[in-house]
């Protein structure tokens, strides 16, 4: 039976990990897939960001095609 890997070498290889994914976002064009393995490895380890006007995700918020509060209403529509 083999051994569990020792702490001190999972955190290198978490680390490792971190730090080859900051390499390929920081890349003028990024695949959709390592930005899929990123956001997947945020979520992981509990890293979340809220929407702030001033921040990335916010200003990102503003162009995305979110539709209106207008159009949503007050009582789900029932499909039959």
């Amino acid at each position: 039976m083999t051994k569990a890997a020792p702490k001190e070498k999972l955190g290198e290889l978490h680390t490792a990990l971190a730090e080859v994914l900051l390499a390929e976002i920081k890349k003028d064009e990024t695949p959709a897939a390592i930005l899929n393995v990123a956001r997947q490895f945020l979520k992981d380890n509990g890293i979340e960001a809220l929407a702030v006007p001033t921040s990335p995700l916010g200003q990102l918020a503003t162009v995305l095609p979110f539709p209106s509060q207008e159009g949503f209403e007050k009582e789900p529509m029932v499909v039959q």
